[in-house]
């Protein structure tokens, strides 16, 4: 497979190689919508635990359901991590039953709370057990499984390779790494280079890497480096939902996406901003969005940053909005 070639996992066809990164607490249903106006290859949601899902309680099943279903044409997989093969296996049935098309496998999460509890790149540590997981998965579900990673737990150990060429034998359809180790969390600078050997592996499914992609130049010199055939944007989609369309207007043509400007780039924000009150209620949304309204500040070097996150009323904040980003004017 090469670049450029399209990625058919199932029944469903992926979009343009540039897909949208599952960051926690971050792609949730607005963050997907934000970035679906634009258009992406692939969303992945925000990850799942599976010791939540087995516990049932409605308010758990109600987000994951709107974290399942996919709007309109883009593919949303979602994202579930775990420790016990049983438990990852009936998550993965109950995310089928609710609307996903592609379920994928957290195995690169680096953060604490989830690697203390043996879960996320915690796995890349005991490769048998992880294999249980996949094993699990894919035995339980109908729908293309996938597998996120990184390079390994440290430079000591850096076994992606290993864990991809596993994963392939077990019936993974897609594999993505992220061009650093645990021990590194997000410090430095991703070694696309390393993603190397998982890409020269005979046999594998199409490979997507990921970690510090911001940009088109970026997409090029990650696959390059890589000899991956897409690319995953996270936090370079951060308060410019249009991004990953950007990138794939540069790297394969594209639609171009029709970047907001002005009193058009305020109308974009304050639409994130209502979907994500409609979506969490008015005093979970005035918590959530404050996050993304810094975002697009930041991105976009728009005033009154400090006064939209102090905001506690939406009609105060909508009125910010449209006083701090009408006269923005952003890069295209």
């Amino acid at each position: 497979m090469q670049f450029g070639d399209p990625i058919i996992l199932g029944d469903t066809r992926l979009g343009p190689p540039v897909f949208l990164a599952p960051m926690a607490g971050i792609t949730d249903l607005p963050f997907r919508r934000a970035v679906a106006r634009y258009g992406a290859g692939l969303m992945v949601s925000e990850m799942v635990a599976s010791t939540e899902m087995v516990t049932p309680r409605p308010s758990t099943r109600a987000a994951v359901r709107a974290k399942a279903l996919t709007e309109g044409a883009l593919p949303v997989s979602v994202q579930i991590a775990g420790r016990e093969a049983g438990a990852m296996a009936e998550t993965a049935r109950i995310v089928e039953g609710m609307g996903a098309r592609i379920i994928d496998i957290n195995m690169g999460c680096p953060a604490k709370k989830v690697t203390g509890g043996l879960s996320g790149a915690a796995l890349m540590r005991d490769l048998d057990h992880a294999l249980t997981l996949i094993d699990a998965v894919v035995g339980a579900v109908s729908v293309p499984v996938t597998l996120k990673m990184r390079l390994g737990w440290d430079d000591d150990c850096l076994n992606a390779a290993d864990l991809a060429r596993r994963a392939t034998d077990a019936g993974v359809r897609m594999l993505t790494v992220h061009g650093r180790t645990r021990a590194q969390f997000y410090k430095g600078q991703a070694d696309w280079g390393r993603i190397r050997a998982v890409a020269d592996l005979s046999g594998r499914p199409p490979l997507v890497a990921n970690g510090d992609v911001v940009d088109a130049a970026s997409a090029r010199a990650a696959l390059a480096a890589s000899g991956a055939e897409a690319v995953m944007v996270g936090r370079g989609a951060q308060g410019a939902p249009w991004r990953l369309a950007q990138i794939a207007h540069d790297l394969v043509g594209a639609s171009a996406p029709d970047v907001p400007q002005g009193d058009a780039l305020a109308d974009a924000v304050a639409e994130h901003y209502e979907d994500i009150l409609d979506f969490y209620g008015i005093d979970l949304g005035l918590r959530v969005a404050r996050k993304h309204l810094g975002w697009y500040a930041d991105a976009h070097g728009a005033p009154l940053r400090d006064r939209m996150l102090r905001a506690d009323s939406p009609a105060e904040t909508l009125a910010l909005i449209a006083r701090a980003f009408g006269d923005v004017r952003v890069a295209a």
